[in-house]
């Protein structure tokens, strides 16, 4: 049985979506208010609809307006492509690359913007709904959201390598509640995902990378995850972001490097930061800031190493090697099971001679760091014009390098109550013995402390 609750965007008869989706996604808005006008007709009356984009090229020139509930807006593929190696590869080699473009089904953001705009104008789809109950199970499914061109920010860099446009994908005003973003793809987008006061919200499965920011949770919100996401942001701004939020679940995400900061919390509480492969070219990877406290940092993979690729060698996040890979501003916190690898050439390190820091207890207490592995390591850095060649090859490369002095654990006067188990050598461990509680990890040629007389006498501890 057809449905008149799904809607193809090729076959709407208001508008033309290859020249401007958003006037004909407002129009389907539109008549399903019109047709959905009961609040309670059957025990239902207001079921939302699915709009569907088949593969294609969608430019946007409207912003999408949603202020309905129930409504699915998907595709057929997320068609992500790296536009940052199309633009960094020579203009007279285009011919030879077998697509320019991200694929897939396709929404091109081409939104006029003057510069000057508020953030939200420059959304492809914008959110909002006031009034009780929130707007729920708003769903973005499977195609691709296309910033198509960075511009120049004045630094210096190539336009195209900025991470600057004005362009956002999705924006959420108001207050929400069970929303999906879930196999995505968005590519050069100035901030892909912006969310206020999102509950039990789901980000899933989706490729978000070559955007200025990916993933920011803003204003307040509880009980959402962001699982099983290929991640990577741009150098000024974050890879995943969230602000006051309750019971936030971040698991299982490959975030890749680039991106001022993997995971970045302000005044977040009793979440979960686990099971993750995070990786970083700077200092300031995890952030617990604001006093974020009872949060779990577990089991998650850290790897700070070198910029390789040649067009941003030499930029950075502006932090130096004292900030720390992983820094708490925050109690009770518990960190736990990491493994850090920080690969990096001693002449690099900032301020030149410093010791760099991988967990940096800042300020806080009760904080509890226990059986953390570091490894550490001295190269010499390169970088190559070939971004996927040289990146792979840096991840790979395990030669015989020389040992790089570390501090593992940082606690400084700010911080008290915590304690560090097992997460670094008593050389490796800076804290005051007297308002921290250490136990260092045994080093080879380790030699416990004498034993007791009981003890010596073969009486049992």
């Amino acid at each position: 049985m057809s449905s008149n609750n799904y809607y193809d965007v090729t076959t709407w008869p208001v508008g033309d979506p290859s020249k401007d989706v958003g006037e004909v996604i407002n129009s389907i808005i539109a008549d399903i208010k019109d047709r959905q006008k009961a609040t309670d007709e059957n025990d239902g009356g207001k079921p939302g609809a699915v709009i569907y984009l088949p593969p294609g090229d969608y430019h946007l020139r409207t912003q999408v307006l949603i202020d309905i509930s129930f409504l699915r807006i998907q595709g057929s593929g997320h068609g992500f492509t790296s536009s940052s190696i199309r633009f960094n590869v020579p203009e007279d080699e285009w011919p030879d690359l077998h697509e320019l473009w991200p694929g897939g089904s396709r929404v091109i953001v081409d939104i006029p913007l003057s510069g000057d705009e508020e953030e939200s104008k420059g959304a492809a789809f914008y959110i909002e709904r006031n009034g009780s109950p929130r707007i729920s199970s708003v769903e973005f499914s499977n195609f691709c959201i296309d910033g198509l061109r960075f511009t120049s920010d004045g630094s210096g860099l190539p336009a195209a390598n900025s991470y600057v446009n004005g362009k956002t994908g999705i924006h959420v005003a108001s207050a929400n509640d069970s929303f999906r973003i879930n196999g995505m793809g968005f590519v050069y987008l100035e901030n892909a995902l912006t969310i206020y006061n999102a509950d039990a919200l789901s980000i899933h499965d989706n490729f978000i990378a070559e955007c200025g920011s990916c993933i920011e949770l803003r204003g307040w919100g509880q009980a959402s995850k962001i699982t099983d996401n290929l991640i990577g942001a741009g150098f000024k701004g974050h890879s995943i972001y969230a602000q006051n939020h309750g019971g936030l679940l971040i698991t299982a995400n490959n975030v890749f490097p680039r991106g001022s900061s993997s995971v970045h919390f302000e005044g977040v509480t009793r979440s979960s930061v686990t099971n993750n492969r995070l990786h970083s070219f700077y200092p300031g990877m995890v952030v617990l800031a604001a006093n974020s406290s009872e949060n779990l940092v577990a089991t998650n993979h850290f790897l700070r190493d070198h910029e390789p690729w040649t067009p941003f060698f030499g930029v950075d996040n502006g932090l130096n090697d004292l900030f720390g890979l992983l820094c708490v501003n925050g109690s009770n916190n518990s960190v736990i099971g990491n493994h850090f690898s920080q690969i990096v050439d001693a002449q690099s390190i900032r301020p030149a001679g410093a010791t760099p820091v991988i967990i940096r207890l800042a300020e806080g207490g009760g904080n509890f760091v226990s059986n953390n592995h570091v490894v550490a390591m001295d190269v010499h850095s390169t970088s190559s014009d070939s971004c996927f060649s040289a990146q792979v090859d840096a991840l790979l490369s395990t030669a015989a390098s020389d040992g790089l002095a570390v501090t593992a654990v940082l606690v400084e006067s700010g911080a008290a109550r915590n304690t560090i188990l097992d997460s670094g050598s008593d050389a490796q461990v800076l804290a005051d013995r007297a308002v921290n509680a250490v136990r260092p990890t045994p080093t080879i040629g380790f030699q416990a402390a004498a034993e007791t007389p009981n003890q010596a006498a073969g009486i049992p501890r």
